[in-house]
């Protein structure tokens, strides 16, 4: 894929994230960190892609490293992480998925409708154990400063 269209679509991911924000009510400055980071998760996607990764570990890594930055900024600038997380999950969102799963069934295309219904469960999860993993990251973290702060 060439770069243009690679820019392209980051910067469609970061208006589009920054039109749920506001369709959420998001204000200031987490409008601002939730769009960054809806951009940021499509070019860690679109980097996946172009590294050949399976389908369902480039949303993983995408999904995950969304979360990481959700997960600092919120605390750097004092707001729930879902605040920033929510919207700036849109872009990767399986819709298309979703869409010619439901699509097929409907045609009786049993096959197709099977593969593509896998298909949008496995970046589905994927995206959850990336949201998991990067806050049950952060909830150890938390735990081991509370456990040694305490001691020292």
């Amino acid at each position: 894929m060439p770069i243009e269209k690679m820019i392209f679509q980051i910067f469609s991911a970061v208006i589009t994230t920054f039109g749920f924000g506001l369709m959420f009510n998001i204000k200031n400055k987490n409008l601002i960190h939730t769009s960054i980071a809806g951009g940021l998760s499509w070019a860690i996607y679109l980097l996946g892609q172009k590294l050949e990764f399976p389908e369902g570990l480039s949303y993983f890594i995408a999904t995950f490293t969304m979360a990481i930055y959700s997960e600092i900024v919120a605390r750097k600038i004092s707001t729930p992480v879902t605040t920033i997380l929510i919207a700036a999950l849109i872009p990767l969102a399986p819709g298309g998925g979703i869409y010619y799963t439901m699509y097929n069934l409907l045609d009786k295309n049993y096959p197709i409708a099977v593969q593509k219904g896998i298909q949008t469960f496995i970046i589905a999860g994927a995206m959850a154990v990336g949201i998991f993993s990067a806050s049950t990251l952060f909830k150890l973290y938390d735990e081991i400063k509370i456990k040694f702060g305490k001691n020292s």
